[in-house]
Order: C-alpha cells, then structure tokens, then sequence
C-alpha cells in the first residue's frame, strides 16, 4: 500500500468510528478529554468480561471511588467485593 491509499484508509476508518461508535460510560464525547482514570479501570474491567456487563459495574465502582485517589486510599477487600 503506498501513503496515500495508507492515509485515505485511516480517514475512512476515522469517519466511520465517529458515526458509528457506541457510547460507552468510560468513553468520553469526541468534544471532551477522555479522563485516564475512567479508560484504565475500563481496561482493566474489560479483560474480565463483556462490555455489556462491565457497563453496570462500572457506574458503581465509579460512583463508589470517582477518582483515583479515592481508589488508592480505599480497603482493598471493599474494592474487591
């Protein structure tokens, strides 16, 4: 493949990521930063399981330690459980 058919491929793949994403609540909007914290948990949480329920587990966990600092300062068997 030569640059250019490189760069029209990644253009077309770009596109269509942005029209046909899921919205996810570990994603944020294309307008917004994404928050590393909220992208590695998800990682982590992904290897796990499925999307579909990681979903709900994630709200929790988020709502329960919404920053990293809170998660490093929480007992390990309540993060655990």
């Amino acid at each position: 493949m030569s640059d250019g058919e490189i760069n029209n491929f990644r253009k077309k793949i770009l596109v269509w990521y942005d029209k046909n994403q899921r919205v996810l609540p570990w994603r944020a909007p294309s307008h917004e930063r994404p928050d590393p914290y909220h992208e590695w948990l998800s990682e982590i949480m992904l290897q796990q399981t499925t999307v579909a329920t990681v979903k709900s587990y994630f709200e929790k966990f988020i709502a329960i330690w919404p920053m990293v600092n809170d998660l490093a300062n929480a007992d390990r068997d309540a993060i655990m459980k």
